[in-house]
């Protein structure tokens, strides 16, 4: 059965399907008793402070206790909140967390999965706004989820939480309140698997999180030019779907990527160059990039605005793949 769910609810509803389903799935952090932004409620009624346990301001300490908790046969799922407060955990996430199954040659794995809410929704400024998943993806062990829809919210949640290695969770926080068709019961979106949101012959985009709506909305906007736009949506950042993006380049002979993060060493910087690798005899023109701007989020929200990608300048940046004028 379809339903109509919010991006919440299909959280939601994923965290409480796999801690119905086992037993050594819980849930950890700050305010996760009271139903952090609206994603967890109902869970400390139905399951008791033993596996919905609020934890002290101190990421630090949860993400690391998170790590022992899942060598001795748990499954954590860990409320970082914004994505921002990863940092103080870093050494936890990248030092400890993304090596230890390696370092241990397979016999500890960890099955933590991190979830952090990223992007602008709204005057949060500079500390509360960053999308810093490619940071990530350098340090080998972490796999990245970033759904786009509470499709794929639900069906990426709860592979992540059945995965044996830490993955990394990123939901943005305009999506949250976003509506889409959501299966009941078992759904599962495997982790790696590449979505086509709208095919089409002329220009591939392909669009992370919260872009994949403006990439959608820049497509329509330069259909009546009578340009005909792929949407490609990775799903998750590592393990990276290649091949469904280098085959959609392939097709098309054009790239656009849509980052909200900055350019710099972006994910949308990795995806050209794989493509670069793989298929620049079948590009007709140079592959463009549209991120954030590089500077820190502005509070003002006429500011953000301007900073953050939108589609207004993805079909700018379509145009100019397509050699219209613009």
């Amino acid at each position: 059965m379809i339903r109509q769910l919010t991006f919440v609810r299909a959280i939601n509803e994923a965290l409480r399907e796999e801690m119905r389903r086992d037993p050594t799935v819980f849930i950890m952090g700050e305010d996760v008793a009271t139903g952090s932004f609206g994603k967890l409620v109902g869970l400390y009624d139905e399951f008791g402070p033993a596996r919905v346990r609020n934890t002290p301001i101190s990421e630090a300490a949860f993400c690391g206790a998170a790590i022992g908790a899942a060598a001795t046969g748990m499954r954590p799922v860990v409320e970082i909140m914004f994505a921002s407060f990863a940092y103080v955990a870093m050494d936890q996430l990248c030092n400890q967390a993304a090596k230890l199954r390696y370092m241990t040659g397979g016999q500890l794995e960890l099955p933590i999965v991190y979830r952090l809410m990223y992007g602008v929704f709204g005057g949060a400024a500079a500390q509360h706004s960053i999308a810093p998943y490619a940071q990530f993806m350098q340090v080998p062990g972490l796999k990245i989820a970033l759904p786009a829809t509470p499709e794929d919210a639900k069906g990426l949640l709860k592979s992540a939480i059945r995965d044996p290695d830490p993955v990394l969770f990123f939901e943005c926080g305009r999506l949250a309140q976003t509506r889409g068709d959501v299966p009941a019961g078992e759904h599962l979106v495997p982790l790696g698997r590449a979505r086509i949101h709208r095919p089409g012959r002329d220009a591939t985009v392909v669009a992370l999180g919260f872009m994949v709506r403006e990439a959608l909305q820049a497509a329509e906007l330069v259909e009546p030019e009578g340009l005909s736009v792929e949407v490609v949506d990775p799903r998750t950042l590592v393990p990276l779907d290649v091949e469904t993006i280098v085959d959609s380049v392939k097709r098309t002979h054009r790239l656009v990527v849509v980052d909200e993060a900055t350019p710099t060493a972006s994910a949308a910087s990795e995806i050209v160059a794989l493509v670069a690798e793989q298929a620049l005899d079948w590009l007709d023109a140079p592959a463009r990039r549209v991120c954030a701007h590089n500077v820190p989020i502005p509070y003002a929200p006429a500011m953000e605005r301007f900073v953050i990608p939108s589609a207004a300048r993805i079909a700018w940046a379509i145009r100019a793949v397509a050699g219209r004028p613009y």
